[in-house]
Order: structure tokens, then C-alpha cells, then sequence
């Protein structure tokens, strides 16, 4: 079992013993979108597989925050906030904007990347390297002014 998994199971276990509901709810719904990320694949998710189902979930809790905010539902967006809180704990410490530059401009160098085309090559260095550290959707648009 993954460290990152045994974490979160270690937190699910803290949160019956102590009755936190709403963080129960949320840890659940992490290791079901887990669990069901296997089941469909066939395998056990490592630590990157992991941060990747993490994201995907601080992505959509980031999208609906937004929408109820807009919506004017501020007990929807309470209730998102709590989520995204607590997801986010699980994901490793963010790079900053210089390290994120730099970790980009290697890769460019790595590959020899010069235009646009190359930007999938570019990309699948940095995927690995940078999940759940960055944004990965801002490193693409670095990438991509880079390239042009």
C-alpha cells in the first residue's frame, strides 16, 4: 500500500474516533474515488496515482466553489471550502512560481524543445515531476508562451 493511501486511511480511522462527521464524509469520498480508480484500472495506485486522484477532486471542489459563489449559495460554498481544506492537506507542499520556471526551462533544455509541437515532450517530463506540487493546466500555459 502506498504511504499517501495509508494517511488517508490513518485519517479516516482518526475522524470515527473522534466523530468529525463532515471531515468523515470527505475522507470517504477521497478513498471511494480511490478504490474506484483500481477497480476500473486493474491495479493498486502508487503515491502519484494518488496526488493525480487528489487533484482531480481539489480541481472540481475549486470549480463548484466558484459556481456557488456566483450562484449566491454560500452554505454550498462553506461546505465546499471545508472539503477543499481538507483535501488539499494531503497534497504535497506547492512550488512556487522560480521553481516551477525552473524545473520548466530544464525540461525545455532536456528535449531541445524550440516550437510549439514539442510541447508534448516538454510536458511528459514535467507531469511526473511537478503533480500535485503545481498546477499543472499554469505549467502547460507556461510551457506553451515559452514555446512561441
Amino acid at each position: 500500500m502506498s504511504t499517501l493511501k495509508a494517511t488517508i486511511q490513518e485519517a479516516v480511522k482518526t475522524a470515527m474516533k473522534t466523530q468529525a462527521k463532515e471531515t468523515l464524509t470527505t475522507l470517504r469520498m477521497l478513498t471511494a474515488a480511490i478504490k474506484q480508480r483500481e477497480v476500473d484500472e486493474r491495479i493498486e495506485l502508487d503515491d502519484t496515482e494518488v496526488l493525480a486522484v487528489i487533484n482531480k477532486m481539489v480541481k472540481q471542489r475549486r470549480e463548484s466553489l466558484a459556481q456557488f459563489i456566483a450562484g449566491n449559495r454560500q452554505d454550498l460554498a462553506d461546505k465546499e471550502q471545508q472539503e477543499l481544506d481538507l483535501l488539499v492537506t494531503f497534497l504535497p507542499e506547492q512550488l512556487g512560481d522560480a521553481e516551477v520556471l525552473s524545473h520548466i526551462k530544464q525540461a525545455i533544455t532536456e528535449t531541445e524543445a524550440s516550437s510549439a509541437k514539442d510541447m508534448g515532450k516538454v510536458m511528459a517530463i514535467l507531469k511526473p515531476k511537478l503533480q500535485g506540487r503545481a498546477d499543472i493546466q499554469a505549467v502547460s500555459a507556461k510551457v506553451k508562451e515559452l514555446l512561441n
